[in-house]
């Protein structure tokens, strides 16, 4: 790692200073200074007390009304000495003498007040003057004419008073709250300090993830195994950006665009971080949901700002993981005037292949939909190759199994070609899985290593789901069960092109199988009429069976009529195996017929004819050859009732071998299961 990126590391571990605590802060602070009493703080007292006690008391000094509102009263020095004045002849939190206000009180009407200041001055100077009289030329008597001629001299001083900084306060205060919040707001959307939030101002900005060569990416090609062809293809993209030389001297142009298509599983994101792991180029991943966003322009907007980076780090590889999100073909929503997918979908295509378009950039894409997606995001000039990333064969699925259980503590005799084999269908991702819940199933079970039986359960788990040992099952019920599973074994067992069995059980799994029978078909691409019949037999034998033996039927061939029923139709619709209906196909991978069939009600009723014909005679020919093997049924369902499990090895030993030949290879694997 670079010394930038230790450098941001370290700084990433530092701790960051939160902007709000200063908000904080100074709201704090002028909630402190409108709620601090100042230095020279008035205690509130009634107009009443004043004009009775306090004025005749003689200890008033001065009087002051301020705005003709309020009356502010300073008391002389001889009456701050007296001890019921103790509360106001200190400044708070000072300690210091105060030198006033020391009482202030509210007037509503200033002449009112007046007057009655008057009246209280007249009555105190009359009482005065008759005490000096009697006092005459004593001391006590100059104390009085003092006195005498200070209440003479008492009168209110109008002021006029202005306080700026609370006057500022209150018209500044809501407009720094409105600020305060605002800039809250902003940061939270923008995604700034303290934030995170939606960014709505960088909503237009790609989403997209740049790798670089200081970023570490743990994959490389050889984590990808049963992929060697599409490993191929992208090396060859990756080789062109390392060496452009090699190619351009033969006049040769890499493809702009390289699709990764197949079904989900199979290892196409992973072909694409094995890219971004190998290639010595930036490197940007995004999804293709990333482009759409509620408001309009947005996606477009994204598209823009994504290839305007990929062309400031060119040579690059841009990333599209599931690009049918956008990708879809236009045209379709008649609903909509304007719709912003397809607006996003416009500006991609513009931008590989456009006027502005620009050599570096290579679009790399995955999608398991390529039916679906826009003709003119496929044609040559935009995604030149189409690489198809299918589901592995028996040696794809080997070297997957060697890949998961390399860093697994495993016993050294484990047979991975068995694995593969029992593994048919599977995709890399689900190889993965069963190599997690083999490893889960043996700590489970507190071993040390990882054995054979543990990646059998691990298997069993993953078709069946979880064996259900505490479901109290009737013995009647089992025993129909029974039965119903030694049917398909048996049709599978006496039926040419029906695929071998490798093991049949009636222990119930998952949520729905009571019990189920295991097949391993053969490796093949292509399907005759016969093979589909033995196949459809096949599949009905545990219905079949229960009318044979009890002359009636049960609810466990639900999951069974199913597959008939999307089996018989695709022989009618789709592959043109019917004599009556012809050879035509209405398969629509797009579905470009909408909620109109392709076909007339007259053709409809016809198909629904031809395909219960084919499920009839299927039928009926099963039964027929149950009633033929009714001894080998019974053996096999008894057998199943006692031992519930049983294997191909026991079939041979209880009805022989089979009188057909087997594949030695096989490709995928199906499970019948009887439902609740």
């Amino acid at each position: 790692m670079s010394n930038k990126a230790n450098n941001d590391k370290a700084d990433s571990k530092k701790p960051k200073f939160n902007y709000y605590w200063i908000y904080g802060l100074i709201l704090v602070g002028i909630i402190v200074m409108q709620l601090m009493p100042s230095q020279n703080t008035a205690t509130s007292i009634n107009q009443e007390k004043f004009l009775r006690e306090m004025l005749t008391s003689g200890d008033v000094g001065d009087l002051v009304v301020v705005n003709r509102e309020r009356v502010e009263v300073y008391l002389t020095e001889e009456a701050l000495a007296k001890p019921i004045y103790e509360e106001v002849s200190k400044t708070p939190l000072m300690g210091r003498k105060n030198p006033g206000p020391h009482y202030t009180f509210s007037v509503g009407s200033i002449e009112n007040f007046e007057n009655r200041l008057a009246d209280a001055k007249s009555k105190k100077i009359a009482a005065l003057q008759q005490e000096v009289n009697k006092a005459g030329n004593s001391d006590t008597g100059k104390k009085l004419q003092k006195e005498l001629e200070s209440t003479s001299m008492l009168g209110p001083k109008y002021v006029t008073r202005e306080d700026w900084l609370s006057n500022t306060i209150a018209w500044t205060l809501p407009f720094l709250i409105l600020i305060a919040v605002w800039l809250f707001i902003m940061r939270r959307v923008s995604g700034g300090v303290g934030g995170g939030g939606g960014q709505i101002f960088n909503i237009g900005k790609s989403k997209a993830t740049l790798f670089d060569k200081d970023s570490k990416v743990n994959v490389s090609f050889e984590d990808v195994a049963g992929l060697e062809e599409a490993k191929e293809e992208v090396m060859e993209i990756v080789d062109f950006l390392k060496n452009p030389q090699k190619y351009t001297a033969l006049g040769g142009k890499i493809p702009k665009g390289c699709l990764l298509v197949g079904p989900p599983g199979t290892g196409k994101t992973l072909i694409a971080k094995a890219m971004a792991g190998e290639a010595q180029v930036p490197f940007f991943s995004i999804s293709g949901s990333d482009f759409v966003e509620l408001f309009v322009g947005v996606g477009a907007s994204r598209v823009r700002d994504l290839f305007k980076q990929a062309r400031e780090k060119a040579p690059c590889i841009v990333f599209i993981d599931e690009i049918d999100a956008i990708g879809r073909a236009r045209g379709r929503n008649t609903v909509q005037g304007n719709d912003e997918r397809e607006n996003t979908l416009n500006q991609l295509l513009v931008e590989m292949d456009g006027f502005s378009s620009e050599k570096g950039v290579i679009i790399l894409a995955a999608s398991n939909r390529p039916d679906v997606l826009d003709s003119a995001l496929l044609r040559p000039g935009r995604f030149d190759r189409q690489i198809g990333v299918d589901k592995p064969d028996l040696s794809g699925r080997e070297k997957i199994f060697e890949v998961h259980i390399k860093p697994l503590t495993v016993v050294t005799d484990i047979d991975v070609k068995k694995l593969a084999e029992q593994t048919a269908g599977f995709a890399g991702a689900d190889i993965a899985n069963v190599c997690n819940e083999a490893a889960l199933i043996a700590a489970r079970r507190d071993k040390k290593q990882i054995d054979n039986q543990d990646f059998q359960d691990a298997i069993d788990r993953v078709l069946g789901g979880l064996e259900k040992k505490n479901k109290i099952i009737a013995p009647h019920e089992k025993e129909i069960i029974a039965y119903h599973e030694a049917g398909h074994a048996v049709s599978g067992w006496f039926l040419q092109h029906a695929h071998p069995l490798l093991k049949v059980t009636i222990i119930p799994r998952g949520t729905a199988a009571l019990g189920y029978a295991q097949y391993v078909p053969k490796e093949q691409y292509l399907y005759n009429k016969d093979q589909l019949m033995d196949e459809i037999c096949m599949t009905l034998g545990g219905r079949a069976a229960e009318e044979v033996i009890y002359g009636k039927v049960s609810t466990g061939a639900q999951n069974d009529l199913e597959k008939i029923t999307k089996m018989c139709y695709a022989m009618v619709t789709i592959y043109g195996m019917n004599d009556k209906v012809g050879n035509v196909s209405f398969h629509d991978p797009q579905n470009e017929y909408g909620f109109q069939k392709p076909y007339s009600d007259e053709t409809a009723t016809m198909i629904d004819e031809e395909v219960r014909s084919i499920i009839d005679n299927a039928y009926e020919r099963t039964k027929a050859l149950l009633r033929e093997k009714k001894e080998a049924l019974e053996t096999i369902a008894q057998e199943l009732i006692k031992r519930e499990v049983l294997f191909r090895a026991d079939l041979v030993s209880l009805i022989g071998e089979r009188p057909f030949s087997e594949p030695g290879t096989p490709k995928l694997s199906m499970n019948v299961q009887v439902d609740k």
